[in-house]
């Protein structure tokens, strides 16, 4: 048996783009700071905390981060309301294929807080009984690049993490899924293949990625 572990932002929803727009409404709205989108890069698939406390403190702004999380919520949902369908190509056929093979277990492994991530699941058509085990920002101490939500991943899936894939699209992604001791597969929807490097394979697009192509990363 083997486990695909999934991130979701950048690799199953088309979000990152949104997550930023909603961010950098908040701080205009709250605080009356306007940011810049590459004042958010580093902190991509860091979890939610991070992703408003580092900017903040970048611009020396002492914040709410509760009130602020909350805010940000809010407009990216106002934002996903456009009903644009937000999985990228290949997305949902790659899930279903995985999901009806026999050797194969899966699990959703973000750092997004569980109801931001159900909202953006229901947006891009996925549904969430379609893993095997749902890891999220909350049930985790630790945030990528820490190995934390891999582990518990694989646990969750009682599959070893030696017989695991992790398909991720940042670089604390990737550094946490080969923390792990598990294969990485990179998709450049957000980061660059130099700036990936690290990762075993790295594809464009999961069109064209099978189970039987994240079985090979692993034999």
């Amino acid at each position: 048996m083997y486990a695909a572990l999934f991130d979701m932002d950048g690799v199953l929803a088309d979000t990152e783009g949104l997550i930023c727009q909603a961010t950098i409404r908040m701080f205009e709205e709250l605080y009356g700071v306007r940011m810049k989108e590459s004042d958010f890069l580093q902190y991509v698939g860091t979890g939610a905390i991070m992703y408003v406390e580092g900017p903040a403190s970048d611009y020396g702004v002492v914040i709410d981060t509760d009130a602020a999380i909350a805010r940000r919520h809010e407009n990216f949902v106002a934002l996903l309301r456009s009903g644009r369908d937000i999985a990228f190509p290949g997305v949902r056929e790659l899930l279903c294929a995985v999901r009806d093979n026999s050797e194969w277990k899966m699990a959703l492994a973000t750092s997004t807080p569980i109801e931001t991530a159900l909202c953006t699941l229901r947006a891009a058509h996925i549904e969430p009984e379609w893993f095997d085990a749902v890891m999220h920002g909350g049930l985790i101490a630790r945030k990528k690049p820490d190995p934390e939500i891999f582990l518990a991943a694989s646990a969750a899936c009682e599959i070893p993490p030696s017989r695991c894939v992790v398909v991720e699209d940042a670089v604390t992604g990737v550094a946490a899924g080969k923390a792990a001791g598990m294969k990485v597969l990179a998709v450049t929807n957000t980061f660059t293949r130099e700036q990936l490097a690290g990762a075993d394979r790295f594809v464009s697009s999961l069109e064209n990625v099978t189970p039987g192509v994240l079985e090979s990363l692993l034999t």
